[in-house]
């Protein structure tokens, strides 16, 4: 007997043969896309739309239809063109645009642009305000408040008696409201003690630089001061920082942790212990005379700070430093410019890229021999209401010095120096920006018998504070430096300065002259060039030459300026001072463009000593 199948199982094969399609099933129309249907909708539109159309009517939409197609091609073929073309060909156009636009261009057009583009990129922020500053926005409209008054008398000077003073002293001066220049550190109100202990170094009126700095600095007033080598800037720069201390100290003294109120910052640190001795002998004049003790701190690489714990641990008036040391300090919290109101660059346009961290006011003077107008234009957007002081061209050199250029063989210097030490009695300086040569010189001079002593960066500091002390006493007559010494060191009576290799950037070689024909005396600069020399360098030091009325040896003369070939004009470089070239090929540019990548590159990690 057989069983029917459970109900279940039927139901399954109902349900097959419900979703079961029959092959005869003509009306089954597939999944269309969405997309695809609107196209099968219009194509059907349009062949209705044909379709009541006429025969003439057809045969027009064949003719038509065509033409439509052709007009859609022929639009992306150039829309395809045009994206074709090159980046090679647009270049190509631009350049040639460019050409055109050149050829009605002047030469002195097309420096003045790349110059203005160069100085554009220098003068990207203000470099002389703190990152705070910066970043809070904050800038300063009004100058340093001090208590200093110049006498009434003085005060009630018209201004064509003050004008007519400074054209005595060939003192040139911008900015406004500019304090009365004087004549005599009496009537600046510089205590007597001082004023003594000068005399007693056979300073006993003003130079120019300091008859108007120093009042200037008096009145809180931030300056440029731009003079030749050996006017006593030191002096101008130095007395306001010590009065500022003094007051300061007589208010309220200082205790531990305090200070300071100044800080005077220095390429080298032979200028800067230069600076830090001469500040010692002033504010000891005034503490012998009864007045409180100011302290002082020498803030230099290569000495141990340990030995001024004693300053540091009292309270410091004055900080007399290199840059990096003193970044050094303030970043290990030895001391900090809470209270510093007065800051001064000495050689400014070495150092013109530092900030500070600090954001309350300070008193900001900047001064160097050799600080082109275009750099002091870039250093007074940080200033406030600054005042220039101005005597002579910044960059000129020195016209109380005798500049003698000779063509002297490179395997015949060392014999001719010896000659050239005969012009004048010792000390005579020796300069060479290599410091092996510097080694090389010494080392000849002894074996001649010369008593002669070098100094160079690779010296330890011991061996460049001896080299300094014996020149300075008279125990050696002959100093072989290389370029640390040649910025506002001070020596005795130096009646000679030999330049054995000429300087590459031609305001170091202004610099190096400058340690001669000090203070209203009379020296004599002899230098060494030859084939190696390099002739941008020799046009620079031509048209230094012509301009101090100096000889002009043949082989000089004979060097031609590219810039007159070109019918340029002789417009000197804004960056440098150099009379010879441009800011587009300016070496001290350069130079700093390498310095910058070479940093960059050990920041990296890219290597480096």
């Amino acid at each position: 007997m057989t069983s029917e199948p459970p109900t279940r199982g039927r139901r399954v094969d109902e349900d097959e043969e419900m979703y079961k399609l029959d092959d005869g099933v003509d009306d089954y129309v597939p999944y269309v896309p969405v997309k695809q249907q609107r196209m099968q909708r219009l194509q059907k539109l349009a062949s209705t739309r044909g379709a009541r159309l006429d025969s003439g009517q057809n045969s027009e939409q064949e003719t038509v239809e065509p033409k439509f197609d052709e007009e859609k091609e022929e639009e992306r073929r150039v829309e395809r063109a045009r994206l074709e073309r090159t980046l090679l060909l647009e270049a190509q156009q631009v350049q040639a645009k460019k050409a055109l636009e050149d050829a009605s261009k002047t030469n002195d057009d097309k420096a003045a642009e790349e110059e203005s583009e160069i100085l554009a990129a220098i003068a990207s922020r203000r470099k002389l305000a703190s990152d705070l500053e910066l970043a809070k926005g904050i800038q300063y409209t009004n100058s340093l408040k001090t208590s200093w008054r110049p006498p009434r008398y003085i005060r009630e000077r018209s201004e064509q008696k003050n004008a007519a003073i400074r054209e005595k002293h060939q003192i040139l001066v911008e900015g406004d409201d500019v304090p009365p220049p004087i004549e005599t550190f009496a009537e600046m109100k510089i205590p007597p003690a001082i004023i003594k202990h000068m005399k007693t170094n056979r300073i006993i009126s003003p130079t120019p630089i300091q008859l108007q700095g120093i009042p200037t600095a008096f009145s809180g007033r931030d300056m440029i001061g731009i003079a030749f080598t050996g006017s006593g800037k030191t002096l101008a720069f130095c007395l306001p920082v010590i009065m500022m201390a003094l007051e300061a100290e007589t208010k309220i003294p200082f205790i531990r942790g305090e200070g300071p109120v100044g800080v005077i910052l220095c390429p080298s640190r032979e200028l800067a212990t230069q600076t830090y001795e001469n500040i010692l002998a002033w504010t000891g004049a005034l503490e012998r005379d009864g007045h409180p003790q100011l302290r002082t701190l020498l803030c230099i690489g290569g000495i141990s700070m340990a030995d001024q714990g004693h300053t540091l641990g009292q309270g410091i008036h004055i900080v007399v430093a290199t840059p990096g040391r003193l970044i050094d300090m303030l970043e290990k919290k030895k001391f900090n410019f809470d209270s510093c109101q007065y800051m001064c660059m000495d050689e400014a346009d070495r150092m013109i890229d530092l900030g500070f961290e600090d954001d309350s006011q300070r008193q900001t003077l900047l001064f160097s021999a050799t600080m082109p107008r275009k750099i002091q234009d870039f250093a007074q957007q940080s200033l406030v209401r600054p005042v220039l002081v101005n005597v002579g061209r910044a960059g000129a050199a020195n016209l109380d010095v005798l500049q003698v250029v000779e063509y002297v063989k490179q395997e015949a210097k060392m014999v001719y120096l010896l000659e050239c030490l005969q012009k004048t009695p010792p000390p005579v300086i020796v300069f060479s920006e290599n410091k092996n040569e510097v080694d090389d010189i010494q080392e000849y001079l002894l074996l001649k018998g010369v008593e002669a002593v070098a100094i160079h960066g690779s010296k330890t500091q011991e061996e460049r504070q001896y080299a300094i002390k014996a020149f300075k006493s008279g125990k050696k007559d002959v100093m072989v430096a290389s370029g640390v010494a040649s910025k506002g060191l001070d020596f005795n009576d130096i009646q000679h300065v030999i330049i054995f290799t000429m300087p590459k950037e031609i305001e170091d070689y202004v610099h190096q002259i400058g340690r001669t024909g000090r203070s209203g005396k009379t020296g004599i600069a002899t230098t060494f060039v030859n084939m190696n020399t390099a002739e941008q360098t020799l046009l620079d030091l031509k048209y230094l030459l012509m301009e101090a009325g100096q000889k002009v040896p043949a082989f000089l003369q004979s060097v031609e300026d590219p810039r007159i070939a070109q019918g340029g004009s002789l417009k000197g470089c804004a960056v440098c001072g150099g009379l010879g070239h441009t800011v587009a090929n300016c070496p001290k540019l350069e130079d700093t463009q390498r310095r910058t990548m070479a940093a960059h590159r050990v920041n990296d990690g890219g290597g480096g000593y």
